[in-house]
């Protein structure tokens, strides 16, 4: 027998039973955006904010509420937040959202956001480092709305299984930004949308263009585009972390030109590229790539990229036709 699918609307009117008392009188919930109920929550689970967990407290309701529009997040959508921490943001997904799964590794914490997200029927709890997350495995077709499926090859001899569409909103730690990025951005299924909180330093390096380029503005870009909505002050959090945040949001391309296998040669040029980045894009890929200086030369020539250049002033274009271009000559 088929099990019925909720409805969207379902979903929102099971919050709000929940989230109502025998005579309809709203829960209290605990405002995690109040500093007092915040330490007081935490001081009841006696805990206190982890360091080594990056745990810095989004306080500024007014901050949240970007996140939550940046994401336009519909009834139907599915979202993942990873590093969910008190819940704040959880439960602003969790109104709008037809399923949010929230991924939290620490012990404690988890049995906190078990505790703030209780009147959610539609939030699931996942205990995992976020590093280890494989969406392929939290997001099937069996959890989500027809509409929210990519639809797949119906070529004979077997067609791949459906990619479910789904949105990464979250607090990233500092700490790792970046492979945060890479595992998501890299993984079988990413995610369709990212609005994600990063250190700001970290959100203008990755739109940075031609120029200012880095190695982790280009392995971001060459997913999507990503823009700065808003820059957050350290005081927006509980406790302050020593630098400023801002709100990033990244929309990724739908389909990838390159295969797996290809990628990964791409980026082993551009890494090369920058492993050395105040030499000369010459002499830093001949050192990457282990080729004659004089071969990388040809190479760079052929792809109209003077030599003399270094790998910060190039754009994604120019690093793709490189790559073309060594593929060509190498695979000849």
């Amino acid at each position: 027998m088929t099990e019925s699918k909720q409805s969207p609307d379902d979903v929102r009117e099971q919050i709000l039973r929940f989230a109502q008392d025998d005579r309809g009188n709203v829960r209290d919930e605990a405002d995690l955006t109040n500093v007092r109920e915040l330490r007081n929550l935490l001081y009841a689970h006696n805990m206190r904010p982890n360091k080594a967990f990056g745990q810095n407290f989004l306080i500024d309701r007014s901050v949240l509420q970007r996140i939550v529009d940046t994401a336009e997040i519909e009834p139907d959508d599915q979202v993942l937040e990873v590093g969910a921490g008190t819940g704040v943001l959880t439960r602003e997904l969790a109104k709008r959202a037809r399923r949010v799964v929230a991924v939290e590794l620490e012990r404690d914490m988890l049995k906190l956001l078990a505790e703030t997200t209780r009147y959610y029927p539609n939030v699931e709890l996942i205990a995992r480092d976020l590093l280890y997350v494989n969406p392929a495995e939290i997001f099937d077709q069996a959890h989500v709305p027809d509409k929210s499926i990519t639809s797949a090859s119906s070529s004979p001899g077997g067609a791949p299984p459906e990619r479910v569409l789904y949105k990464l909103v979250a607090n990233l730690p500092y700490s790792i930004t970046a492979a945060t990025f890479r595992h998501f951005l890299e993984s079988t299924n990413p995610p369709r949308l990212l609005v994600v909180m990063v250190q700001r330093e970290v959100a203008e390096r990755i739109v940075a263009g031609p120029g200012d380029l880095s190695l982790l503005g280009v392995s971001i870009q060459f997913y999507g585009r990503p823009k700065i909505v808003a820059y957050v002050p350290a005081h927006a959090f509980y406790p302050a972390p020593k630098v400023d945040s801002a709100i990033l949001r990244v929309d990724v391309q739908p389909q990838m030109s390159l295969t797996l296998e290809e990628r990964e040669r791409f980026f082993r040029v551009v890494q090369a590229g920058f492993s050395q980045r105040r030499k000369q894009l010459h002499n830093a890929l001949t050192h990457g790539l282990h080729y004659k200086n004089e071969l990388i030369h040809a190479w760079l020539s052929s792809a109209d990229i003077d030599p003399s250049r270094r790998a910060e002033t190039l754009s994604i274009e120019e690093w793709l036709r490189l790559w073309r271009t060594i593929e060509d000559s190498v695979h000849a």
